[in-house]
């Protein structure tokens, strides 16, 4: 549930506190009205501390105001008038605040959003109406705060009895002095007179028969206080490795998974500060616990009693210590992972917390972390135990860094913020397995003691799997390889084991999930989108969802075998297809202007049922990280028949010399977008403005989109002398009125209707480079 819906129902002093949080820095409206949008944006990915992340928080700044905008256009009415202006306004104010400063504001909204689950948590947790909006999560935090209580009660009991029994134990020790001074002056009685030891002999015995009498039944109830206060330490340690089991074996397992998931687009793992606090108290009833046991063993040795006590107490001894020994191996962890693609010779950076270390003192001596990248065969052994003889797989530069303890959030860190893989050793690969195919991971490692070096750890722990590259070029494989193991590592698999094969629907939710981060929308795949990425995958026609649901896909269908016909494989055709919408089209594919994932066959039957002039944009079958445009019109050599026409696929090439909504724009023949959406409607608040006038003599060209085959003439071609027409092709003008290039007898147009750019780019740019230069001589006529 939204933690602004829980929000709301606060009352007396935590809405209070609520409110608080809000000020000219952040509206409380704000919040209101875009709450869902800002608890899905990932916050918590980004590092406050890391002044190269502020181009993200930039990027998060302008999407909240252009959310905000966005709601005010959308508001109606009389009412909704008011609110325009009001939310207008605060998208001003926001942008005039952060502007500079962007990382403020996610440090400003991560405070919001921490203190209002903290707020609901505690109502939540002390029955308040709250109560009764108690989600899974909430209900599972409740019953962990709960054990805690209840350990804290039986370690509170356990105290109490341990105090009695040391009283207790004290009397006896004064007793039993007593029954040895009697048994002195009985003693001391043979060197009296005979007359004298009679008369004080008899007293002395009733004394010591009553003395031992005592001591023999205090010693029976000592040991049952021992043997009582073990079993009550035994039921302590039973209700702790439970309540560690659900904290480190399901919610930090859980956290990890998210963390991995998060590799591939998913949801931000969230923030460690409830787990940390879960540790911190595990650590805390851990110890004292142990210090209770280690003192009822010094009151044993103290007083010695014979009895079963002594083996109950080297047994809780040890599975104590293999609590607090799992505790602190668990929470060395790695709370920022290293680039999973890492390319040689490029910085990178990684962050590891021992999420126990402020409880346990172990900052009064900052222990010291090293990392060291090794093989999957050097991980597999790792966790075996197996000697490795320190190996590793290549030399990290700066990997050494010191945990530092931070006052304020109670944690102790290592950051590495310049590390470089110097050089990587590999591996002997099996059978097709390429070198993006293969798998390394960083092993962080430390040693630190706790109690005054009573006890001494050492800790390890790995990264996620790093696919190691030396050029952008294997980027692309690198990625593969990374996403399919994120999706689809079970927990507690040997390094680093991954199904060879997947149920289709399972890799369409990573595709999906991978889509949305890389492209940053929320516009995810449609199921229609889905089917037309099976029918590629499996070379099939079938558009019937079902059919795929049980189909399974392989790695080597996914990124090794190329797609029939083709030179690229499954993943590199959809990973070109995302590149170029995360660069030059998401604002159309956010706008539903992009139906994409069409192929020819079914882009042209969409289109003959439309009248002439309507189009559509399509991801390119034959090319990867294409676009194309598709349309009807008339079929120029019979009359009165219309066809498909296709133009050759856009790539980022293109796009980097004239956007696409300046290339629709300039095509006069494209009239709606499929269905019937006049197409200035969709794409003109992306046009690019008109050019300025002339400047000191000089007119600057502009390039130009030409179809010739549907190219209209300029009536005046001296109307807008600041603008070039860019033909598709240099030999495809028969308009006499743009006068740059001399017709020639190529067709344009393939029998398919496809349509080649790529030379003309290259003219472009020459013509281009030629207007540049000063050519006062040659257009100081035309100028007005």
């Amino acid at each position: 549930m939204a933690v602004w819906i829980q929000a709301q129902q606060l009352q007396g002093d935590a809405l209070h506190q609520m409110q608080s949080l809000y000020g000219q820095h952040f509206p409380i409206e704000v919040r209101h009205y875009l709450s869902q949008w800002i608890e899905g944006q990932p916050w918590d990915a980004i590092d406050l501390e890391n002044p190269q992340e502020e181009i993200k928080a930039k990027r998060l700044l302008d999407s909240l105001i252009q959310e905000l905008q966005k709601k005010a256009e959308h508001q109606v009415g009389e009412d909704g008038f008011l609110l325009k202006i009001k939310l207008g306004h605060y998208a001003s104010q926001l942008k005039s605040t952060y502007d500079r400063c962007p990382l403020e504001l996610v440090r400003c909204i991560k405070h919001i959003l921490y203190t209002e689950q903290r707020l609901v948590r505690e109502a939540t947790n002390s029955s308040s109406p709250v109560g009764g909006l108690m989600d899974s999560m909430s209900q599972k935090y409740h019953q962990i705060n709960q054990a805690f209580e209840e350990l804290r009660i039986l370690t509170q009991d356990t105290e109490n009895d341990l105090r009695k029994l040391q009283h207790n134990q004290e009397y006896f020790i004064i007793q039993y002095q007593e029954s040895l001074r009697i048994q002195a002056q009985l003693s001391s009685l043979a060197t009296l007179p005979p007359a004298d030891r009679q008369l004080r002999e008899p007293s002395l015995l009733s004394k010591r028969a009553t003395v031992e009498a005592w001591l023999t039944r205090e010693a029976n109830t000592l040991q049952k206080y021992r043997l009582g206060l073990a079993e009550k330490h035994q039921k302590t340690l039973a209700l702790l490795r439970k309540q560690q089991t659900v904290i480190l074996d399901d919610e930090l397992i859980q956290w990890k998974r998210r963390q991995q998931l998060a590799g591939n687009g998913g949801p931000p793992e969230g923030g460690l500060d409830i787990l940390q606090s879960w540790c911190e108290k595990l650590a805390e009833t851990i110890w004292q616990n142990r210090q209770q046991i280690r003192r009822a063993e010094h009151l044993r040795q103290q007083l010695p009693i014979p009895g079963p006590i002594e083996e109950l107490l080297t047994e809780l001894n040890s599975t104590i210590t293999d609590i607090i020994s799992a505790l602190v191996t668990s929470t060395f962890i790695i709370e920022k992972q290293p680039p999973q693609v890492l390319k040689t010779q490029t910085k990178f950076a990684a962050t590891v917390r021992l999420l126990v270390g402020g409880k346990l003192n172990v900052h009064m001596n900052p222990p010291q972390v090293k990392a060291t990248i090794i093989s999957e065969q050097q991980a597999k052994a790792l966790l075996k135990n197996e000697n490795t003889r320190n190996d590793s797989s290549g030399e990290i530069l700066n990997n050494n860094c010191v945990m530092e303890y931070h006052q304020t959030t109670g944690t102790l860190s290592a950051h590495f913020r310049n590390m470089s893989l110097k050089r990587i050793r590999r591996s002997d690969r099996r059978g097709a397995e390429s070198v993006t195919e293969e798998k390394f991971t960083i092993l962080f490692e430390s040693q630190f003691s706790v109690g005054g070096n009573e006890l001494v750890f050492q800790v390890k722990t790995l990264s996620l799997p790093v696919v190691v590259i030396v050029h952008g070029s294997q980027d692309n494989n690198a990625t593969a390889t990374v996403l399919w193991d994120n999706a689809f590592a079970e927990p507690g698999r040997v390094p680093f084991i991954v199904p060879d094969k997947v149920l289709w629907r399972q890799l369409c939710e990573a595709l999906n999930m991978k889509y949305k981060a890389e492209v940053q929308s929320n516009r995810g795949l449609s199921e229609e989108n889905l089917v037309f990425l099976a029918q590629k995958a499996f070379s099939s026609s079938s558009v019937n969802p079902e059919d795929y649901r049980n189909m399974t896909m392989t790695w080597s269908q996914f990124n090794r075998e190329s797609l029939p016909g083709r030179n690229f494989t499954f993943w590199q055709w959809f990973d070109g297809v995302m590149e170029l919408t995360k660069k030059h089209l998401k604002p159309h594919w956010n706008d539903g202007a992009i139906l994409g994932f069409v192929n020819k066959q079914q882009a042209q039957d969409m289109l003959m049922s439309k009248p002439n002039g309507t189009f559509l944009l399509r991801f390119s079958d034959s090319e990867i990280g294409g676009i194309t445009i598709a349309w009807v019109a008339e079929n120029p050599n019979k009359a009165g028949e219309r066809m498909v026409w296709n133009l050759m696929p856009y790539t980022t090439k293109d796009f980097s010399i004239r956007s696409l909504a300046d290339r629709i724009s300039d095509l006069n023949h494209l009239l709606y977008l499929y269905p019937d959406r006049p197409k200035d409607e969709v794409f003109s608040k992306y046009y690019t403005p008109p050019l300025s006038k002339a400047v000191d003599g000089y007119v600057k060209p502009q390039i130009k989109q030409v179809v010739p085959e549907f190219a209209t003439p300029n009536p005046d071609p001296t109307a807008n002398p600041t603008y070039m027409d860019h033909a598709a092709s240099p030999a495809v003008n028969p308009q006499h009125t743009y006068g740059l290039y001399p017709p020639i007898g190529d067709p344009m147009l393939d029998p398919d209707g496809d349509f080649d750019l790529d030379d003309t780019m290259d003219v472009a740019r020459h013509v281009e480079e030629l207007l540049r230069r000063p050519m006062e001589g040659q257009w100081s006529g035309q100028q007005s």
